[in-house]
């Protein structure tokens, strides 16, 4: 039996030494912009530039597996009078299953046709399977097939310094690629437009590889071929974020099969506990997550307290009176992000959870069973 290139890829290493700063365009395409132990394979590649050798080849493996995604709609009648259909807006995919392409929600936004362009140029027509905007997640359903195979998903984080390119269609330029490292992990970022302003995705990865408009839902992948992360958003230069494969493990399968996902909610109100706020709450160190209100009617109403005054420190003003969130199920709760990751990758709605506080000095667990979070 025959070997893919992926499988070829896999077994035979890609060599891993920095390479000159540049992109790789699709062969006979547009030029453009652009594991599952998250290690970086070290054999060699017998070439004469091994380190170019090894990136073109990962793309060569990827890219027909990736898509980018062209989302439509008709003219309609807004409050501001008709408006023009035709294109509403584009990103990039990749294959996940034989049948199922992963994007992110905000690149499918409200759409009446959803089409898909392969590495072949072809085009597919798709429909909408499910989405969730608190993972910036969406699956789509493709009339017929794309050229790659589907891209193996990693079980767990990448080591910062990992090597990884970012595959996708940046500025509607299909068949890019841009080269980078993980350059940070457990990081939350905002969610999705429509859940923007109270929710944020838990577990996303960081890479200085270049992301551009258009590289939204493209894969993150590692020199062996594997997705580490959904490429979601971008804050600056050299600084750009990925939905974690971790999480895309947990929304995906449920997305396919139910067409949403539904997150655990604790209802509360928190903020990092930093010098001034542990020195205002009589805390014994800067560590932990600070409960600063709790949500009426919530999952952790009558159980958690949320700040009930304020006091000065060093000219600022800090809350007081609230519980100090320090453990989940005895697995340590430092910052923000260990809380959130903790919520979305242990927990669904319905579990109750021991959650370790420091209320009034004194260390004590409470249980709050989790709800789900409301609708956007």
């Amino acid at each position: 039996m025959g070997h893919t290139r992926r499988e070829l890829l896999v077994a035979g290493g890609i060599a891993g030494a920095a390479a000159a700063s540049g992109c790789l365009g699709r062969a006979g395409g547009t030029n453009g912009e652009g594991g599952t132990d998250a290690s970086t394979p070290a054999a060699d590649t017998p070439v004469d530039d091994p380190a170019n050798a090894g990136y073109a080849e990962v793309y060569d493996a990827v890219a027909p597996s990736v898509a980018r995604v062209q989302t439509y709609v008709k003219s309609r009648e807004t409050v501001f009078g008709p408006a023009e259909g035709g294109e509403a807006g584009q990103g990039s995919g990749f294959r996940y299953d034989d049948r199922h392409l992963v994007t992110n929600d905000h690149v499918i936004g409200d759409p009446d046709t959803v089409r898909v362009q392969g590495a072949d140029d072809g085009w597919l027509d798709a429909s909408v399977v499910g989405r969730d905007p608190y993972s910036d997640l969406a699956v789509l359903e493709l009339d017929g097939d794309l050229p790659g195979d589907p891209l193996p998903v990693a079980t767990d984080l990448p080591e910062i310094g990992t090597e990884v390119l970012v595959v996708g269609a940046p500025l509607g330029l299909e068949g890019s690629a841009t080269r980078g490292i993980v350059s940070g992990r457990n990081r939350t970022i905002p969610a999705s437009s429509t859940a923007r302003g109270r929710f944020s995705i838990a577990d996303a990865i960081q890479t200085d590889a270049a992301l551009n408009p258009g590289n939204s839902g493209g894969p993150i992948v590692t020199l062996d071929g594997t997705v580490v992360g959904v490429a979601t958003a971008t804050r600056g230069e050299n600084l750009g974020f990925g939905v974690s494969a971790r999480l895309v493990n947990e929304v995906v399968p449920e997305l396919i099969a139910s067409g949403s996902y539904e997150h655990s909610y604790l209802g509360v109100g928190v903020r990092e506990v930093d010098p001034l706020l542990a020195a205002g709450n009589d805390l014994p160190e800067a560590r932990g997550v600070y409960v600063t209100e709790v949500v009426d009617g919530g999952p952790a109403d009558g159980v958690l307290r949320g700040a009930s005054g304020e006091t000065t420190v060093e000219g600022a003003t800090v809350p007081t009176g609230g519980d100090t969130i320090v453990s989940l199920d005895e697995t340590e709760v430092a910052e923000n992000a260990d809380l959130s990751q903790y919520l979305a990758l242990q927990t669904r709605p319905g579990d109750t959870v021991s959650v370790g506080i420091v209320r009034d000095g004194s260390e004590e667990t409470v249980d709050v069973t989790l709800g789900e979070r409301p609708e956007p």
